[in-house]
């Protein structure tokens, strides 16, 4: 019993199960109880250096974890994030955030009740996602779009290809013979900052004013580009414009600020508070676009969250292939729970992460849907999760090498 006279639930095991059904190397971690049946499921998907996640979980916070209190959420989360000494990087926060959504999950099954009505109930019957339209020519992007449009999306992230460069829409060749156009991607970015304004008038004249367009530079380009092309977009009336710099080039915001109306979303590569709190305090962006897993997982999400309604920034949460189903499931509850909540990327599921992922949220009107069960309502099928293994390749599933054409590293 604890201190309070209620039962107490203890930390038996700590597992982690990597899975990729789609070829996306995804990591989830099971906390498992001293109560027969009782477990929890937590993404900590780092799909860049899983392998170095999974070593995290294994040998640091399993023998941390096992014997606590599966109700003392917050406290385990202060006393693990500091248990490192050193803190506040993508392997060590992914695995704090499976351990850490996994006992929300618990908790949610405790109670007998999903995990958004924790934290108070929805604010809205289901969460409006973006979905992806890329493209080699302005025509492809406008008819993917279109097809989005008539499933009832009404928020469309467009992307076109650059001619022999290598962007969202296209893998292109180029560059110089000594590069290997097999492990490299060519960029530069004259002509693609000249092509972007000409790819959204296209489309806002062809779509109309209905439909919510959004676009990733991805931080591609120099700073002063930057700055000129949301500029140069500002016409065009944008939902978004995502990553236009580094987190190295957050002081370039308020150029951009200063100059146009574009709305910005940041933050898919924020990992330390350091990096994002400063940016919402002065109101330097619109959307906060963290991947929740790598700031920490759920519980500093919810706090993020409520730190950005006070300043009037809306959420945006990154949710691409490499977020888990339970990874997605944990966005979606906690953007039914928020009053500031702006709009919610989504990667289409395909059949076989749904059949490894039983409960995976459903998508249906431009939205996805909460099932209402208790914790994530999301499962796993481990026997089946192991028969999709990581995929072989020289890197482990390392980002892809971008250079200029002389052979100079790009930010991705």
């Amino acid at each position: 019993m604890s201190s309070d006279g209620m039962p107490v639930i203890r930390i038996r095991d700590v597992q982690v199960i990597l899975t990729a059904p789609n070829g996306i190397r995804l990591v989830v971690v099971k906390v498992i109880t001293d109560q027969p049946g009782l477990y929890g499921l937590g993404c900590a998907t780092f799909t860049q250096r899983p392998l170095a996640v999974a070593a995290a979980v294994e040998h640091y916070l399993k023998p941390f974890a096992i014997g606590r209190d599966v109700s003392r959420i917050e406290d385990f989360y202060q006393a693990a994030y500091v248990s490192s000494y050193w803190r506040s990087g993508p392997v060590l926060n992914n695995a704090l955030s499976g351990v850490d959504e996994a006992l929300w999950d618990i908790k949610g099954k405790v109670a007998g009740l999903p995990v958004y009505q924790l934290l108070g109930g929805k604010c809205r019957e289901a969460v409006p996602v973006y979905v992806h339209a890329s493209g080699d020519t302005f025509a492809e992007v406008e008819e993917r779009a279109r097809a989005y449009v008539e499933q009832g999306f009404r928020h469309v992230r467009c992307q076109v290809g650059i001619s022999g460069m290598s962007t969202y829409g296209s893998r292109g060749p180029g560059g110089m013979a000594a590069l290997d156009p097999t492990q490299t991607r060519t960029w530069e970015p004259t002509a693609y900052v000249h092509t972007v304004p000409r790819l959204f008038d296209h489309l806002r004249l062809a779509l109309g004013d209905d439909v919510e367009l959004l676009h990733d530079v991805h931080e591609r380009i120099p700073p002063i580009l930057g700055v000129w092309l949301a500029k140069a977009l500002e016409p065009y009336r944008l939902f978004f414009l995502e990553d236009l710099f580094a987190p190295e080039d957050n002081a370039y915001f308020a150029q951009v600020r200063q100059q146009c109306a574009t709305p910005l979303a940041m933050g898919e590569l924020y990992v330390n508070r350091a990096e994002y709190v400063p940016m919402i305090q002065q109101r330097l962006i619109d959307f906060i676009r963290v991947h929740i897993s790598d700031i920490g997982g759920f519980s500093m999400a919810r706090k993020l969250a409520a730190f950005c309604e006070f300043m009037g920034v809306r959420t945006a949460f990154h949710g691409p292939g490499d977020v888990s189903p339970v990874g997605h499931a944990a966005n979606m509850h906690l953007d039914l729970a928020i009053p500031n909540f702006g709009i919610q990327e989504l990667a289409l599921f395909r059949d076989e992460t749904r059949e490894v992922f039983p409960g995976t949220p459903e998508v249906h009107h431009g939205c996805m849907w909460p099932n209402n069960r208790p914790g994530w309502g999301v499962e796993l099928d481990e026997a089946l999760a192991a028969r999709y293994p990581f995929p072989e390749d020289r890197y482990n599933g390392a980002w892809p090498e971008v250079r200029a054409w002389d052979g100079t590293v790009i930010q991705p």
